[in-house]
């Protein structure tokens, strides 16, 4: 009887740690360049082997069972969003591979879709609360104005035509190596510049978070937590009563 709770309160454990995740998706369904992320968990291979013996210590085994799941990993889909207009000169999106790099104050860079820029006193680049938009080669970009125009590599020009710098698009061999933080940046790996990328001006990436599958997701991991809470509810009110019945005797 003992070990339905194990299986319960793993399947409330994995439910719950699920349902976090759904949240988050559905919270930053309308935040630019967010990707969604998906949860998902594993059994433990070995957990415990159930044996018999005999006077020669001879040891048979009788079974394998794994009573409890676990977190296996939060994957990110890196599948591309759509590119949505937005006629602000300083807004941009990547289509295809590739990252925008932001360099914080503490020198870190970390990579982001999401291309909402604007400009701080000095006429620097920047993305907002988290640091200096870089080119290429890792260099801030100076432009001092908003009346620029844009090509689709990212090359930036002032009214006159005059070269002010290129923002820079990195790519990865493996998206998998990056870690999501807070913020929706993704740090743990140096990027590689994209020699031809394809950046639309004036736009940005939607979220790739579909809110109907989520909700969906959301309204399952829902139910399955309630079912599993009752449940565990049961086996308490049946333990209470073996444990006083077995008590009188």
């Amino acid at each position: 009887m003992f070990k339905g709770f194990y299986n319960l309160t793993s399947g409330m454990l994995t439910q719950q740690r699920n349902l976090n995740v759904v949240g988050d998706n559905l919270v930053n369904v309308s935040t630019a360049g967010y990707k969604e992320s998906r949860y998902t968990s594993t059994t433990f291979d070995d957990v415990m082997y159930s044996r018999v013996g005999n006077k020669t210590k001879v040891y048979q085994d009788v079974g394998r069972q794994s009573y409890i799941r676990a977190n296996s990993e939060i994957t990110v889909n890196h599948e591309q969003g759509t590119p949505e207009p937005t006629d602000i000169p300083l807004d941009f999106a990547i289509y295809g591979e590739g990252f925008f790099a932001v360099q914080g104050e503490d020198g870190q860079i970390a990579y982001t879709r999401a291309g909402s820029f604007s400009l701080d006193e000095e006429g620097y680049l920047c993305f907002p609360g988290q640091g200096y938009v870089l080119g290429p080669d890792n260099e801030t970009i100076q432009l001092s104005t908003d009346k620029i125009e844009a090509d689709a590599s990212g090359r930036i020009f002032d009214e006159n035509g005059g070269y002010l710098g290129q923002i820079g698009v990195f790519a990865f061999e493996d998206t998998d190596q990056l870690e999501s933080n807070a913020q929706g940046f993704f740090t743990g790996a140096e990027g590689t510049p994209v020699e031809n990328p394809m950046v639309y001006w004036k736009y940005l990436e939607r979220s790739n978070v579909d809110m109907i599958r989520q909700m969906t997701e959301m309204l399952t991991c829902q139910r399955a937590l309630q079912s599993a809470a009752q449940a565990s509810k049961m086996y308490d009110q049946l333990m209470t009563k073996a444990a006083n019945d077995i008590g009188r005797l």
